[in-house]
């Protein structure tokens, strides 16, 4: 494969092109060029060496988006957000060419060998991580800024639905702030084995509405004071979190909705005088480092969560096991070629 390419007097690198639905390729591109300090100070040109694909990175493959079908082919550079590297040239002060950094582009925009990006959506990696645990302090950093919306959980009980990759980062960052009995609901049999290695204490297989009296049943009878809604994007069990919990417990809402939801039976949660919390966009300064720490820390463990590994040509498996949850695929990593690169240097 080849990465740099010299045509004439145009160097190109590849970049990612969602070509049509579930459809993706490598496509040769132009490398990008650093802006001045003048035109646009603080910027830094990243090289991506390892991602891992999100949930929020499937509508733009599986051709629907909030409720609404896509249009093809996607812009190239969709659709990777989660990712480490080093960081080549820069017009900022914050930091020197070569040092390696967590780095989370605009609008998910970063499946290229190199791109531009404000240093400011960056963070120093911990020396004390592997590269893929480090990753994952963007995902779960997005757990912990959600977190930080719940009241003290030392002895609640809590129900988190879905138990894909966030529903998991939420068991865990659930256990560490000392709730009592947490129980993790899947339709998919397949996921709950890795929800109590991730520190779930109980697990439910069905989908959330249906689950209410194994619920009871595990509770003594009760609903749980919270519940986190972690479904992703495909579909919204903001009903299901409404039934499941207990007159002014709390639900916090992490799914990705559509733009509109229709049919939520709003009037049950005013009767049972519910606080619903939404939560988005974490900041870079605390949350995503703090996030680094409890990993590094080992507060969390989320090891298991990674469980298949690409190279940048199978980008094409690699989405497809993702999507299908081929083999309980969870944390689905990518390895950039610039990776074998900075691991040979001294």
């Amino acid at each position: 494969m080849r990465t740099h390419l010299q045509l004439g007097r145009t160097i190109t690198m590849l970049a990612g092109h969602i070509v049509a639905r579930r459809q993706i390729q490598l496509a040769e591109i132009q490398e990008p060029e650093l802006p001045s300090a003048e035109q646009s100070p603080g910027q830094i040109i990243f090289q991506p060496e390892m991602t891992c694909l999100c949930g929020s990175d499937l509508p733009f493959f599986d051709g629907d988006f909030e409720g609404h079908m896509i249009d093809y082919p996607q812009p190239i550079g969709m659709s990777l957000h989660e990712m480490v590297g080093t960081v080549v040239a820069t017009n900022g002060l914050r930091w020197k060419p070569g040092t390696r950094v967590l780095a989370v582009p605009v609008g998910q925009m970063g499946f290229f060998e190199r791109f531009v990006m404000s240093e400011d959506r960056t963070v120093p990696l911990d020396p004390r991580l592997s590269d893929e645990m480090a990753m994952l302090a963007q995902p779960f950093g997005t757990v912990v800024w959600a977190l930080k919306k719940l009241p003290n959980m030392i002895d609640r009980d809590v129900v988190v639905l879905g138990q894909g990759p966030i529903g998991q980062m939420f068991n865990a960052g659930l256990r560490n702030l000392g709730a009592r009995r947490i129980i993790g609901i899947d339709p998919l049999s397949s996921r709950l084995p890795m929800s109590l290695r991730m520190g779930a204490t109980h697990t439910v297989c069905a989908l959330g509405r249906e689950a209410s009296a194994q619920v009871r049943e595990i509770l003594d009878g009760e609903l749980p004071e919270v519940v986190v809604e972690a479904v992703g994007h495909k579909a919204q069990a903001l009903n299901d979190a409404i039934e499941l919990t207990r007159a002014f417990g709390r639900i916090l809402y992490f799914g990705v909705p559509a733009a509109t939801i229709g049919g939520i039976t709003w009037k049950s949660a005013m009767l049972k005088n519910l606080t619903i919390s939404t939560s988005l966009h974490p900041d870079y300064e605390r949350t995503f480092p703090l996030a680094m720490q409890w990993i590094a820390e080992g507060r969390v463990n989320l090891e298991p969560l990674i469980t298949h590994r690409y190279s940048l040509p199978d980008i094409q498996q690699a989405y497809t096991v993702f999507r299908d949850r081929v083999n309980g695929a969870q944390k689905v990593l990518v390895e950039f070629p610039s990776l074998a690169r900075s691991r040979s240097r001294p």
